[in-house]
């Protein structure tokens, strides 16, 4: 498969990571971003810029990349289907997925969206704080439906597993969704209240003072931009709000079994499967992105030239499979 031309949108952590890995790998990368300070700090990082968004579309970019706020995207995408190309793949890295297929579709792109999410980020924003390295080993959600073409599924999944240095997992936008209000999006939720119960607190500032690890990791996504995180739970709140009320019940059921002296261990024993299972990215014996080619795992390929390849591959990654490689039409997959 060719090495695409790329353009990216939104120039931010994300946008402008990508961007910089893109451009260290050797494609070609055209970026814009509204800002004119941020395009003047792209330039120099040696980042190709545009004047604006018509002329980043009019390069004629093999796959265009939405790296936009959230709450952008609609003014962003209209503007975009007025010069984007029409053989152009057009992306995202959004944290919600649904709603940005809603605009694309209204926008008259959405034949050819194919959705993406790299989950890697910190808690810092904009392109000063963006890194060609941040996207190293990244899980990426790539979300597609039944109308989504093989060949421009193929594009991005060769992108992500080649030259962004990611692996990825093809799903339904419900079912990422779902999992992103589970993962990242009730985390920072419960990351806020964390901070908002030490501000109202008394104690507030010898609290702070004590602080160690287990606040300042439990605390981390709080510190983000907050109206970034708004927008991002707004736009998920079908998922966000039911996840939110369920760990209401759990945690007010623990308060009053604590208050009675009654056995909390239900609460605290229910998730043994997960502990004894899962182990996050970075600590020792885990495994991330695109390291999980190698080793002594299972190894499958998946057609996507075939009628039903598409579907499959969503079948396989819902049970755990990642996409490794990518050969034409030919996707390498591990488990």
């Amino acid at each position: 498969m060719t090495r695409p031309t790329v353009a990216v949108l939104g120039l931010g952590l994300i946008g402008g990571s990508l961007a910089r890995r893109l451009v260290a790998q050797g494609i070609e990368v055209t970026g814009y971003d509204s800002s004119a300070a941020t395009r003047a700090e792209a330039a120099t990082a040696g980042i190709l810029v545009a004047a604006d968004v018509e002329a980043l579309c009019s390069a004629a970019p093999d796959v265009l990349v939405l790296a936009v706020p959230l709450r952008a995207m609609r003014p962003v995408a209209t503007e975009v289907a007025r010069h984007v190309p029409a053989t152009t793949l057009v992306t995202d890295v959004g944290s919600v997925k649904g709603p940005v297929r809603d605009v694309l579709d209204a926008c008259g792109l959405g034949e050819r969206y194919v959705g993406a999410h790299p989950m890697a980020g910190t808690e810092q924003s904009g392109f000063g704080s963006s890194s060609a390295s941040l996207l190293d080993g990244a899980r990426w959600a790539v979300t597609v439906t039944d109308r989504t073409r093989a060949d421009l599924l193929a594009t991005l999944l060769a992108l992500v597993t080649g030259p962004a240095g990611g692996s990825a997992y093809v799903l339904t936008d419900e079912v990422h969704d779902e999992a992103a209000a589970l993962v990242s999006h009730v985390p920072h939720a419960f990351a806020i209240e964390l901070l908002n119960l030490v501000s109202a607190a008394p104690v507030r500032d010898v609290a702070l003072a004590l602080a160690a690890g287990s606040f300042r990791d439990g605390t981390r996504v709080g510190r983000t931009d907050p109206r970034r995180t708004e927008a991002m739970l707004a736009e998920n709140a079908g998922w966000v709000a039911p996840a939110l009320r369920l760990a209401a019940r759990d945690l007010e059921a623990l308060a009053t079994a604590l208050e009675a002296n009654a056995s909390a261990s239900e609460f605290f024993d229910r998730a043994d499967d997960v502990r004894a299972t899962w182990q996050p990215r970075g600590l020792s014996g885990s495994s991330s992105g695109s390291s999980a080619s190698g080793g002594s795992g299972e190894q499958l390929t998946v057609d996507l030239a075939e009628p039903d390849g598409p579907a499959e591959l969503v079948e396989l990654c819902l049970a755990g499979w990642a996409v490794v490689s990518v050969q034409d039409s030919l996707v390498g997959l591990h488990r």
